[in-house]
């Protein structure tokens, strides 16, 4: 009997509209669509800000999302609501995505109801989507009477179960997520660090080291809601001409609280060789940290090991000129 594994697609990147040269999040994306195994499920939009007061029921058409099947055959799909947090991974030394642990930033997860085909709001129901057909999902948020001041934050699914299996026995299934980034009423606390900010000239790109500039900076979030934060590279030649700017379009990453992510960039296009003057600025919880620069030699591993070389001939050509000069001079006197 062959063993089943399940592939489950849980697309991040589009879940919190981000764009993923950052790894972070924007509010660019309205629809997030996911292809796995001949099977291919959307939703839209992606996200949802919403201020947040207690004893509250929030209904009607503002509360819901599309679920789009653009497969061929029919589609059935559960949608249910999943914290939206990070935790930090003592390997990898970085905070990861996670929708299992609990906060008291993810309080919102227990507050969201669905309508189901009856009418009825439950914690998780079910639909089907029929080929190139949606499904309009409803939800409802209802807020206790004390709840905390803050940032709520979940992620609700969208996750197929007309999964199909090959021949290799492996289970094919698909996760879009709408977020709901809630705000609740109460004292409100933005505040946030950024550290470890470095210019460096070398990346490891698809497994290989490159001399490609680029900078990275971590941004810690101390307060009680999300903020934004961005980093802004600018590379300059030794005579003021700008060769590279972050782009004002490049995506922000929302940053949760007690969360910890890295925001960078780099310049692609960086040139086989050249001086270069960098600057790295990153912009959190409403204010531009103090930015750092770095002058950057850039030069190809050949062309270093020729001037080694041709350096090191230079040097041993004077001692021995200098030698002989001397033993002239010793001559001369003699």
């Amino acid at each position: 009997m062959k063993k089943i594994q399940t592939i489950s697609a849980f697309v991040v990147a589009v879940i919190l509209s981000t764009v993923f040269c950052f790894g972070g999040t924007a509010f660019a994306e309205e629809d997030n669509s996911v292809g796995i195994g001949g099977m291919s499920i959307s939703i839209s939009p992606v996200n949802k800000v919403i201020e947040l007061e207690p004893d509250t029921v929030y209904v009607g058409e503002d509360f819901k999302f599309k679920v789009t099947n653009n497969g061929k055959t029919p589609m059935n799909f559960e949608v249910y609501a999943s914290p939206y947090s990070y935790t930090y991974s003592e390997e990898d030394d970085e905070y990861k995505l996670g929708f299992s642990s609990q906060s008291n930033y993810t309080q919102i997860t227990r507050w969201i109801t669905f309508k189901d085909t009856e009418g009825n709001y439950v914690p998780t129901t079910k639909f089907q989507a029929e080929p190139e057909g949606s499904v309009e999902v409803y939800y409802r948020i209802a807020t206790p009477s004390s709840m905390p001041a803050g940032g709520q934050y979940a992620v609700l699914f969208a996750h197929t179960l007309s999964a199909t299996t090959d021949s290799s026995g492996i289970k094919t299934e698909a996760s879009p997520g709408f977020v709901v980034y809630g705000h609740s009423k109460g004292e409100t606390i933005i505040e946030g660090s950024v550290n470890n900010s470095i210019i460096n000239q070398t990346l490891e790109k698809d497994g290989e080291v490159v001399n490609i500039i680029n900078a990275s900076s971590k941004v810690k979030n101390e307060g009680n809601v999300d903020f934004m934060a961005q980093g802004k590279l600018k590379v300059e030649g030794i005579f003021g001409r700008t060769y590279y700017e972050t782009p004002s379009s490049q995506a922000r990453i929302s940053v949760i609280p007690e969360t910890e992510l890295a925001v960078s960039d780099v310049w692609e296009e960086t040139p086989y060789f050249g001086l270069f003057k960098a600057t790295w600025t990153v912009m959190a919880a409403g204010k531009t940290e103090e930015p750092i620069t770095k002058m950057i030699l850039i030069l190809p591993a050949p062309v270093l090991i020729i001037m080694i070389l041709l350096l090191t001939i230079i040097i041993v050509w004077i001692i021995i000129l200098i030698r002989k000069r001397k033993e002239r001079r010793s001559r001369l006197m003699v």
